[in-house]
């Protein structure tokens, strides 16, 4: 008698995640080493730049020379830069919460791919909306924000743990990820037109960035979906 046995592959390793998680903090511990005006000197020479960018000069020839000078490449080496422990951690830690279940779910060169042109693309927004060639765009919360607008589009029905603090208690709850995404979300709008948004923050790259990740995840859902039936042996 033979007898059917249903094929379940196991998940390939999420490394895409840890990759940039390793990558952000081994940076970060790199430019932490060297003098004040060293790293300053950095933010300028890698952050993201309105100058070299089409900043001023929305033409075509702009953005070609943009392209021919590297200058474009400021705006994904960016990301690998930030300007303290804070800046950091608090990407780390979102990144960690929002980029492993999104990974699971479209794959690490799919995630890959979100991180980088999301990433991209919001500082692009926070450099055309900040528009001082001479002031640095650095960071990864643009990308992290495109992560946390793709787990939004792929998980919406999914419950996230929240410490609230009761009085002298902190009580722990889990509430719909719709909800707290979508505070979260509000508040980077409110920020980016009534908030510091020419300060040290730029809002506008969360706001993008995040509009960016529900995008991506859109768009690239059926090819998530095949994944997930190559996955399960359908």
């Amino acid at each position: 008698m033979f007898v059917s046995l249903p094929s379940r592959r196991k998940p390939p390793p999420r490394w895409a995640a840890p990759l940039l998680f390793a990558a952000l903090w081994l940076a970060f511990l790199w430019m932490l080493g060297r003098p004040d005006e060293a790293r300053r000197s950095l933010w300028l020479a890698w952050g993201a730049l309105g100058r070299g960018l089409g900043s001023g000069d929305p033409s075509w020839g702009a953005w070609i020379a943009a392209l021919q000078d590297g200058s474009v490449l400021r705006l994904f080496t960016a990301l690998f830069l930030h300007a303290d422990w804070a800046h950091l951690l608090g990407n780390l830690v979102f990144l960690l919460i929002f980029g492993l279940p999104a990974e699971r779910a479209m794959g690490p060169w799919r995630f890959l791919a979100l991180f980088l042109a999301g990433g991209a693309i919001a500082n692009l927004a926070a450099v055309v909306v900040i528009d001082d060639p001479h002031r640095a765009v650095i960071g990864a919360s643009g990308a992290v924000s495109a992560v946390i607008g793709a787990y939004l589009a792929l998980f919406p029905g999914a419950r996230l743990g929240v410490v609230l603090p009761l009085g002298l208690f902190l009580e722990f709850v889990r509430a719909p990820a719709f909800l707290l995404i979508g505070i979260w979300a509000a508040l980077q709008v409110v920020f980016a037109y009534i908030g510091p948004a020419f300060g040290a923050v730029a809002w506008a790259a969360h706001v993008a960035g995040f509009l960016f990740g529900v995008l991506f995840a859109l768009v690239v859902r059926a090819g998530i979906a095949r994944r997930m039936r190559r996955q399960k042996g359908y």
